[in-house]
């Protein structure tokens, strides 16, 4: 009797959210180090933010980058879906001095474990119904300003203090307390310090629950390993 080949396990899809420089990127690269022997793939959220070319630089620079809307949450799905088929895709890299996408893409192969990070990753509801674990990075207000104005400022995106603080007021803090804010009820955990080892410990436990518990044959639709803690 001729033996069945045994099905890959579907990958381990972890989502982590949080307000504009959070310290999501941060989580990622911890947790990264803690998975050390499990094949992980990363996809940033901000590099789908959608293309506007016909617009000049200073009216692409004046739009609400902070809103939902300026996201193609509709292809991070479909490629999420492919990576959980063990389909490699090809992610759009986004440049945040131009605000528009680069020509060239990132190839993102499949994995046992797939993290996406983004600020609006939790408001989705078409987004968090394919998410296995769900983190919600939440430091203080303050703490989130001053990070993001030293980014900012920095060589990739080389803005003016005053600029940042303009986008802040009228863009950043309106929309993270109106759509970002409100979406942690849906985490399964909520970090409040990226660098705390014991925080990130504990998000990492949840993910090798789910590993432990994906079986060899583990179907794209079945039901979701993690339950709420």
């Amino acid at each position: 009797m001729e033996r069945r080949a045994r099905q890959p396990a579907k990958p381990v899809l972890v989502g982590i959210a949080g307000g504009s420089a959070s310290g999501k990127t941060t989580l990622v690269a911890a947790l990264s180090t803690l998975l050390r022997g499990r094949s992980v793939s990363l996809l940033h959220q901000d590099d789908y933010y959608l293309d506007c070319p016909d617009l000049r630089l200073e009216e692409r620079a004046r739009l609400n980058f902070d809103h939902p809307s300026a996201l193609d949450n509709r292809l991070l799905a479909r490629h999420l879906r492919a990576l959980t088929r063990g389909e490699p895709v090809d992610s759009p890299r986004y440049c945040f001095r131009t605000h528009l996408r680069l020509p060239e893409t990132r190839r993102v192969e499949p994995a046992e474990v797939v993290i996406v990070e983004g600020m609006h990753l939790l408001r989705s509801g078409a987004l968090r119904s394919l998410l296995d674990v769900k983190v919600f990075v939440d430091p203080p207000a303050d703490l989130r300003l001053a990070r993001r104005t030293l980014r900012d400022t920095g060589p990739e995106r080389a803005r003016s203090v005053e600029s940042i603080v303009e986008q802040y007021l009228t863009h950043v803090r309106p929309m993270h307390e109106r759509h970002v804010a409100p979406s942690k009820r849906h985490a399964h955990i909520v970090v409040t310090d990226a660098a705390d080892p014991v925080q990130v410990r504990r998000a990492a436990a949840l993910i090798g629950r789910c590993l432990r518990r994906r079986g060899p044959t583990s179907s794209p639709t079945g039901s979701r390993c993690c339950t709420r803690r």
